[in-house]
């Protein structure tokens, strides 16, 4: 199979190449921004945005399957970028959608966000897809729409709970945490970790689980549905906090900055994961894991910017 990927050099799209370069297959997309792709991957550099040079590395990429991945992706951040992100979230997307019909592509599979569910009651979790989205952020508005222009082309949508792991932006709560966590660890940084609202309670996903999701989709994904991306279960970003000070084993006081604080927060988002699951996915991997795994990046990134990986 060929894989067209858009934000290949992503968080999510550079886990994504690795695991499909490994399976044998071939894999391209484009990039904007950030680092560039991994070894082995054809890209070029394109907005979504300018669906002319869109169009054109479809046709030339000429795949089996499109992954929508590339986007704006910060919750907090879509309040300050309205503009910005309904140009590249909602209208990027009817750009990507346009190419790959004139390519004749036969499957594409859309990377939307459980954010689109807004603030949902406790007894309504986990949250099954055919709940009536009620988004309460720009960021969530972009990709409520663009799912309806994606499921309108015949598109697999994937409402994506919280990935987590290695290569995330540390402008996203845990690797922040992870990265400060580690400054403490080596001196180099006051015993504080900075944080926003840690009552909000997430549906974790290892990123490779995800891409593992992503992969059958692109595969086994039934045109023109709905497939939630979960666990089932709802971490506090409290416990999660909890947890990375207990594996990294420092001492440090949380300090609530009010920089960091959303205007709005979704309580709890915890999705139902049985369409999926009756594909074949399973979660292979925990929190915990993930966990270590920023711990070891950010003690291997010592030194290095803040925030060098982003979407893509």
């Amino acid at each position: 199979m060929r894989l067209f990927v858009t934000g290949i050099s992503g968080f999510v799209g550079s886990s994504l190449a690795r695991a499909a370069l490994a399976a044998g297959e071939q894999v391209c997309g484009i990039h904007l921004d950030g680092p560039p792709p991994i070894a082995g991957v054809e890209a070029w550099e394109v907005d979504l945005a300018d669906a002319g040079a869109l169009s054109q590395a479809v046709a030339r990429a000429r795949p089996d399957a499109v992954l929508h991945l590339g986007g704006l992706s910060h919750v907090g951040g879509s309040w300050d970028r309205m503009a910005d992100y309904f140009r590249v979230n909602v209208l990027g997307t009817e750009n990507l959608l346009a190419a790959a019909a004139a390519a004749e592509v036969g499957r594409i599979v859309f990377a939307s966000s459980a954010e689109v569910y807004g603030a949902v009651p406790e007894d309504a979790v986990p949250i099954p897809e055919g709940r009536p989205v009620a988004p309460a952020s720009p960021y969530a508005l972009t990709k409520a729409a663009a799912e309806r222009l994606a499921l309108a082309a015949g598109a697999v949508v994937v409402r994506s709970f919280n990935l987590v792991g290695p290569g995330q932006a540390a402008t996203f709560a845990l690797p922040s945490f992870a990265r400060q966590l580690v400054a403490v660890e080596r001196g180099e940084a006051e015993p504080v970790v900075r944080v926003g609202n840690l009552s909000a309670r997430r549906d974790f996903v290892h990123v490779a689980d995800g891409v593992a999701a992503y992969r059958l989709l692109a595969g086994r994904g039934e045109p023109g549905e709905v497939y939630n991306l979960a666990t089932g279960r709802a971490v506090s970003i409290r416990e999660a906090l909890d947890r990375l000070i207990a594996l990294a084993g420092v001492e440090a006081e949380v300090v609530v900055d009010p920089e960091r604080m959303r205007p709005v927060d979704v309580p709890v988002l915890a999705g139902d994961p049985g369409k999926l699951a009756a594909l074949g996915w399973r979660a292979e991997r925990t929190l915990d894991d993930a966990l270590r795994e920023l711990l070891e990046e950010a003690r291997g990134e010592a030194g290095e910017p803040a925030g060098g990986r982003g979407a893509g």
